[in-house]
C-alpha cells in the first residue's frame, strides 16, 4: 500500500540498495586436518586432538595461514596439531553478508543431512562470525567492540550428528545463555 511506496521511495532517494550475500568456494588439496574424536573434548595423545587445537587449527585455515612449519617465509611457523590426517580434497564455501539466524539454521541442518549417505568425511564445520562492531550482543550488555569485537561460533558437526558447540566472545562481552 501507501506505507510500502513511501518506504521504496525513501530508499531509492537516498541510494539504498539490497544486497545480495556473497558466496565463495575454493577446493584446498592435501590439507592436514586434526584427528577429532566427537566424544572427547580434550583430546588424548597420539589418539585424538582437543576442542582448543582444533579451534586454533580452523582458525589458521580459514585465514589461508601456510600450515607447512616452515621458518623461512617468518609470518608463521604454525603445523596442523598431532595426530592428523592428510585429506586429499576439503571444501571451503564462505558466505559474506547479512546473514538471518534462520538461514543459518538452515545451513546447519543441510550440513547434517551431508551425511545421511556414505560419506569419506568424519566431521564438517560451520563458524559463523559476527562483525566487530555488530550492535547485536548477548544478555542486555552493550557489545564491547571498542576493546577488542571477538563475536564468532562453531559447529563441529560429526558423522554420528554429534556436535561440539565453541564460541568466541570479546573479554568485555557477556557470555550467551
Amino acid at each position: 500500500g501507501a506505507e510500502g511506496s513511501t518506504l521504496m521511495s525513501y530508499f531509492s532517494k537516498n541510494q539504498i540498495q539490497a544486497l545480495k550475500p556473497k558466496i565463495t568456494f575454493s577446493t584446498l588439496r592435501d590439507l592436514q586436518c586434526p584427528v577429532l574424536q566427537s566424544n572427547d573434548l580434550q583430546g588424548k595423545p597420539e589418539e585424538s586432538c582437543s576442542t582448543e587445537e582444533l579451534f586454533e587449527w580452523l582458525g589458521a585455515v580459514l585465514n589461508h595461514v601456510n600450515l607447512d612449519n616452515k621458518s623461512s617465509s617468518f609470518l608463521s611457523t604454525y603445523c596442523c596439531p598431532e595426530p592428523n590426517t592428510v585429506v586429499e580434497k576439503a571444501f571451503l564455501c564462505t558466505i559474506t553478508g547479512f546473514i538471518i539466524p534462520e538461514k543459518i539454521i538452515q545451513l546447519l541442518e543441510q550440513l547434517c543431512c551431508y551425511f545421511g549417505e556414505p560419506k569419506l568425511a568424519y566431521w564438517l564445520t560451520l563458524t559463523v562470525h559476527g562483525f566487530a562492531d555488530s550492535p547485536v550482543s548477548w544478555r542486555e550488555s552493550e557489545h564491547g567492540f571498542h576493546k577488542g569485537g571477538e563475536n564468532l561460533y562453531n559447529f563441529v558437526i560429526f558423522r554420528n550428528l554429534d556436535y561440539w558447540l565453541q564460541m568466541a566472545v570479546g573479554a568485555h562481552d557477556d557470555c550467551p545463555p
